[in-house]
């Protein structure tokens, strides 16, 4: 017979377990909060907020692994905080930035967007659950939602880090929204660098490269995130090669 205190302590929880859950909520008030700045005209603070989210994002799964708390409900609210997060947020924000003279073509650029990354979420959920962990995948099949945040921001970005910027078109945005939602349902290889290694000796030179981002971010935000994302435009292109290869190989 189970004593009434072992009852009573199988019916508490940790705070510290409560802590991915809590990540993933903090990220959809970030979300939530951007869309509010860029309805307000604050689009820097609307930029810094996905940005945010999108750091939370990455801790959240990371945390729930450490403490041994992964869950069903976990993944879904992960799920739909990527949802709200980089599949409406960014493209709202977009909107409000670029697309007021545009509105209804404008409109039906944010739709397809939202459209695009709910459908890139759902075929990734499926292929988590049906993915053999002891084989890691090397690439994901069409870009993140997180990466998707990231790039369709881009004209905004660089807007901030060229002041003397000539407006864009509101044509060019909603074509550039529509392009990255198209990647995001591609089957467009792109690597996941979550599973990738170096070697021990180059942990020293990794962890200095970080510390050197870290303070480039911090100080000049918007040339160094516009940098990177060009660089993982690149990097886009480099997975799509490497994939190709390794397919005439296998072949």
């Amino acid at each position: 017979m189970v004593q009434p205190q072992d009852s009573a302590e199988q019916a508490n929880i940790r705070l510290i377990h409560l802590l991915p859950n809590l990540l993933t909520i903090a990220a959809i008030c970030a979300g939530l909060t951007a869309i509010r700045f860029g309805f307000e005209g604050n689009f820097e603070m609307a930029v810094r907020l996905v940005l945010a989210a999108c750091v939370l994002d990455g801790l959240d799964g990371r945390v729930a692994r450490l403490l041994n708390q992964s869950s069903a409900v976990g993944a879904e609210l992960d799920s739909l905080a990527d949802f709200v997060n980089f599949g409406v947020a960014p493209v709202l924000i977009l909107h409000s930035w670029a697309l007021q003279d545009f509105r209804s073509a404008g409109w039906i650029a944010v739709l397809f967007y939202a459209i695009c990354c709910v459908l890139r979420l759902a075929r990734f959920n499926v292929s988590e659950r049906q993915e053999n962990n002891d084989a890691p995948a090397e690439f994901f099949v069409g870009i993140p939602s997180p990466a998707g945040a990231i790039l369709v921001i881009l004209p905004m970005v660089v807007s901030f880090a060229v002041s003397d910027m000539p407006v864009t078109s509101p044509t060019l945005v909603a074509l550039h929204i529509c392009l990255i939602g198209l990647l995001m349902i591609s089957r467009v290889p792109t690597y996941s660098f979550k599973n990738m290694a170096i070697d021990k000796a180059n942990a020293k030179f990794v962890l200095l490269g970080a510390a050197v981002l870290a303070s480039a971010l911090l100080t000049y935000l918007w040339a160094t995130l516009t940098f990177l994302t060009l660089a993982y435009i690149i990097g886009l292109v480099w997975a799509y090669r490497s994939s190709r290869k390794s397919r005439l190989t296998e072949g």
